[in-house]
């Protein structure tokens, strides 16, 4: 494959966590074009969290972009680039569901987007649950709870009816080591 070169970037946009950018690109064939690019500051985590009972706890909520509600793993940005994964992960779930983790252990790392994107979410699994209060939600989330079986979330993920990134490659990974 032939080299494609940046020649230059222009911040186009700085938002709340993500950073808008107009990149001019070389390409092999002598000619420019005009790329976009986003930055994800921070990172991020998320968390399949599972009930001693074997259900998986998962979050539905409004998402803008796709202008309807879906059902997803809790998750979010790290407070810093320096904070743990992990104990973003474990807050997320905490924040999101009222449960804490007894075992929080690492599934994978995922790139949500490569071809506009670099944000990094890393996949965590929490077990040994215990609900330890109430949701503690930021003022404009609002987060209904829910339990599903492993069984139906993997049917979901292949009828199309769940697609966010992060939550089909939790599931996937998650049925793995059960098969393991």
């Amino acid at each position: 494959m032939q080299e494609i070169k940046r020649i230059d970037r222009k911040l186009v946009h700085q938002g709340a966590i993500l950073d808008f950018y107009e990149d001019t690109m070389l390409l092999p064939n002598g000619k420019t074009e005009k790329w976009d690019f986003i930055s994800h500051r921070m990172g991020a985590a998320c968390v399949l969290a599972v009930k001693p009972d074997g259900k998986i706890l998962m979050v539905r909520q409004y998402r803008n972009a796709l202008n309807r509600e879906t059902l997803e793993i809790p998750a979010g940005k790290r407070d810093s680039v320096n904070e743990d994964t992990a104990v973003c992960a474990a807050r997320e779930l905490e924040e999101e569901t009222g449960y804490r983790a007894g075992k929080i252990e690492k599934l994978l790392s995922l790139k949500s987007t490569v071809a506009f994107c670099d944000e990094l979410i890393d996949v965590y699994l929490a077990t040994e649950l215990e609900k330890v209060g109430e949701q503690k939600l930021d003022e404009s989330e609002e987060i209904d709870i829910e339990e599903w079986d492993l069984k139906d979330l993997m049917e979901m993920c292949y009828s199309g009816k769940l697609q966010d990134a992060k939550t089909v490659a939790a599931i996937m990974a998650y049925a793995v080591k059960c098969r393991n």
